[in-house]
């Protein structure tokens, strides 16, 4: 903990916890996040651990700040363990405590924006460093923590952007840890890949008039066919997951429409009306064969329909879950030597690890929070105080391993 910071402890807590609540006071919720104060404090904890600090700024007032310990063998890769600062807006009304004041009750939950999303992990990195440094340890890979903006909003203005810059070059990262969700059962999930986010607008075209009259080719009735071809879609992909114990949701294909607009008034006939869909492609899916099909409902549907993306992910990579990829060998080999029991799924929203894997990095999203309800940006978002402290307990298992590998084939 930062200096005199780390004194301020509540009676009996332990420091870890005091560190977590302090973070998490930091209001660095969207859309006006208060950045400055995270990277500062970030600053003083690299300090007290004795990490070298580098700060990045990949688009005005957007930082990411990379924390390194220095491994003793610098030809090979190094581990990148990656949190967001960033959480996303509250409804102060729906919650019972202060979102931002990190109130903890006699059962020990923490109840804040971004317990569990994500600033749990990002100090349960930092606090099993600390731990690993204190018992005089060190590792032929170099271990960089990256703490980075704007995850809530996409990772445009964050880690999409730092990945192109050379500074991400630098890391020379060989594999990377991310987040993943908390877990209602004893069971830790793991992801190792993550659905494709396409939001896109459908507009149509038709005859406007008056609103008394049975007007032929509306922009309404136009849209209602996209509509209809859409929800039937999304009605069967729904039936495969229904049908198959093996699926899990991101193995398939969501679709939710979140927005119509069109019409002026009660009595005309719009020209033109828009109907917004949010979609999750399965990393399996052929995404050309998938806008083939999307192009088909718009045509069916009549002339003057047209589609437009306002967001679309096109490189979807998987990372091996199985002995053909060494890190998660190691991985997997500590869970269980931890009798954690682990299962690997795809993340069916986004990550910035997909920007990580786009860019050659395998990446495996894991957040260690189990016997936990997912309360990811939810009402009263809380994490257990006996939980996070054995998140720390894992990393500090993890991190030796996974920073002491063998040089792989691509390093030697």
């Amino acid at each position: 903990m930062p200096g005199q910071d780390r004194r301020q402890l509540s009676e009996g807590e332990h420091p870890g916890v005091t560190l977590f609540r302090q973070y998490l006071r930091i209001r660095t919720v969207q859309p006006e996040p208060k950045y400055d104060e995270a990277v500062l404090f970030l600053e003083k904890i690299a300090k007290d651990l004795g990490l070298e600090c580098q700060k990045v700024e990949v688009a005005p007032g957007r930082v990411v700040t990379i924390l390194t310990w220095q491994g003793t063998d610098p030809s090979l890769r190094s581990l990148v363990l990656n949190s967001h600062t960033d959480v996303v807006p509250v409804f102060e009304e729906h919650w019972n405590h202060d979102p931002f004041e990190a109130f903890k009750d006699t059962q020990g939950n923490i109840y804040a924006r971004g317990a569990q999303d994500m600033k749990c992990v990002g100090i349960q990195y930092l606090e099993a460093v600390r731990r690993l440094k204190a018992e005089g340890k060190c590792f032929p890979r170099t271990i960089h923590l990256t703490f980075v903006p704007d995850e809530e909003t996409g990772g445009h203005q964050g880690m999409e952007l730092f990945v192109k810059r050379p500074e991400f070059q630098a890391l020379r990262a060989g594999f990377a840890l991310d987040e993943g969700l908390a877990s209602p059962t004893e069971t830790f999930t793991v992801f190792y890949s993550e659905r494709s986010p396409w939001w896109l607008h459908v507009t149509s075209s038709g005859n406007p008039g008056h609103g008394s009259r049975f007007i032929e080719n509306t922009a309404a009735e136009k849209l209602h066919k996209v509509v209809t071809s859409v929800l039937e879609f999304r009605e069967q992909e729904k039936r495969r997951l229904q049908s198959d114990p093996s699926l899990t949701l991101g193995s398939v294909t969501s679709v939710n429409l979140t927005m119509l607009e069109g019409g002026v008034a009660f009595n005309v006939v719009p020209a033109t009306m828009r109907a917004s869909f949010d979609f999750r492609v399965a990393p399996d899916v052929d995404l050309k064969a998938f806008e083939e099909r999307i192009q088909g409902w718009c045509q069916e549907a009549g002339e003057g329909v047209t589609y437009q993306f306002y967001q679309r992910w096109v490189e979807p990579r998987i990372t091996a879950v199985d002995d053909s990829n060494p890190w998660w060998t190691e991985f997997s080999r500590v869970c269980r030597e931890m009798n954690l029991s682990i299962k690997p799924e795809i993340f069916s929203a986004a990550t910035d690890s997909r920007f990580l894997r786009a860019a050659g990095v395998p990446a495996l999203g894991f957040s260690p929070m189990n016997r936990t309800p997912v309360l990811l940006h939810d009402h009263n978002e809380f994490l257990n105080e006996a939980v996070f402290l054995r998140g720390i307990d894992i990393y500090a298992r993890l991190l030796p391993a996974l920073a002491s590998m063998p040089a792989l084939h691509n390093e030697c």
